[in-house]
């Protein structure tokens, strides 16, 4: 499937001369794939988990956003692709359009694939295909292992796990939504991202 084929549905749920978001099918593939994690301000508050897969950000909606536990494992329901554009995008959608409400960058870096099937390392497209994709992050606040199973709560096809590896970089006491709100590009939490793009309105 082609790019501009994978990111149908990003285009068709989106009106470009209202929001702010970037277009379809600008952005370059790198050569170590990046991961981008983004909170958002919608109609719920969620963090969008976001993985660069030839040459689009495959998507998950993780409501109670990452942990770095080992034992919590948080539902990521899958959404559609995104252009890896959207790797930088901050900002406010409008109001009336698709996922209105105010976005951050929470997180942001380079990961390395680790999906195995049978002990061959297989792609991350295959591994999305087989429903258990595990990842290293190199992230600005996250780091270490994690697994997205496809798990299927309710007969859902759209719900994944999100899992952390039980390696050097878990921890069970640390609750990163809340001890680092920030955004790693602007530096700004979602309410003084919200606060600013009110102020700059006026």
């Amino acid at each position: 499937m082609t790019e501009e084929n994978k990111l149908q549905a990003y285009k068709g749920k989106r009106n470009f001369s209202k929001t702010p978001e970037p277009k379809a099918g600008s952005g370059k593939s790198s050569r170590q794939p990046i991961f981008v994690i983004q909170q958002h301000d919608a109609r719920r508050m969620h963090f969008d988990f976001r993985l660069e897969v030839e040459g689009v950000l495959a998507s998950w909606s993780v409501p109670k956003g990452p942990s770095t536990d080992p034992l919590e494992k948080r539902l990521a329901v899958r959404t559609e692709d995104h252009p890896l554009d959207y790797a930088d995008f901050e900002g406010r959608i409008p109001e009336q359009e698709y996922g209105a409400g105010v976005v951050i960058v929470w997180d942001t870096g380079r990961y390395e694939n680790r999906s195995r099937k049978e002990e061959r390392e297989i792609s991350v497209r295959k591994a999305l295909d087989e429903g258990n994709v595990k990842v290293r992050l190199y992230g600005k606040k996250l780091k270490g292992g994690y697994a997205l199973v496809h798990a299927k709560m309710g007969g859902d096809e759209r719900n994944w796990l999100l899992v952390k590896e039980d390696d050097d970089h878990a921890d069970a006491r640390r609750n990163p939504v809340s001890t680092d709100p920030q955004s790693v590009l602007s530096g700004k939490t979602i309410k003084e991202m919200a606060e600013a793009m009110e102020k700059a309105q006026e």
